[in-house]
């Protein structure tokens, strides 16, 4: 799996992936506002979980600043089923998010993000001898996401969708 995508599984991609992102500058500035906040907690969930990944470590502090559950657990389990048999992540992780829906109209806002991930230099790896985990190897792939803003006002990703089927 790639930077602490959840699961791959099915969810509502849009009928086209080359429709234009939403027009949130348009729709005035709290949604410009509300999807800028959004990348940047999604930019803060993967580089939290590039460094938990590194780490092996399910319980890195930067995890919670960046995500909320059920995607937090999801994230930590991963990381600790990997650390359990072994393994780690290394290399880099390529990402060219967009905002494609805001919903500040809805308890909680949301925001729903849409991702081309490139893991063609990102490797999950033996941690004993530095050797590929077979089957781990990933391309560039679609991953969805969504942002929750909670009572406090900070943007939490809350979901998130690897495609690994989707090539983007």
């Amino acid at each position: 799996m790639g930077a602490g995508c959840a699961k791959d599984q099915d969810s509502g991609i849009p009928a086209s992936l080359d429709a234009p992102p939403a027009a949130t500058a348009d729709a005035g500035p709290e949604a410009a506002a509300a999807s800028k906040a959004a990348l940047a907690a999604y930019a803060g969930y993967l580089d939290a979980s590039r460094e938990a990944e590194k780490a092996a470590n399910p319980l890195h502090p930067a995890l919670k600043k960046y995500l909320a559950d059920p995607l937090l657990t999801q994230v930590r389990l991963t990381i600790r089923d990997a650390k359990e048999h072994g393994a780690m992540r290394t290399g880099t992780l390529i990402s060219d998010p967009r905002v494609t829906d805001v919903r500040l109209d809805t308890v909680p806002a949301t925001a729903e993000i849409q991702d081309c991930l490139d893991g063609t230099g990102y490797r999950l790896i033996y941690t004993k001898d530095k050797s590929v985990v077979p089957g781990s190897a990933s391309g560039r792939y679609l991953a969805t996401a969504t942002a929750t803003r909670y009572p406090d006002g900070r943007w939490l990703i809350s979901a998130g969708t690897a495609h690994r089927d989707q090539p983007c």
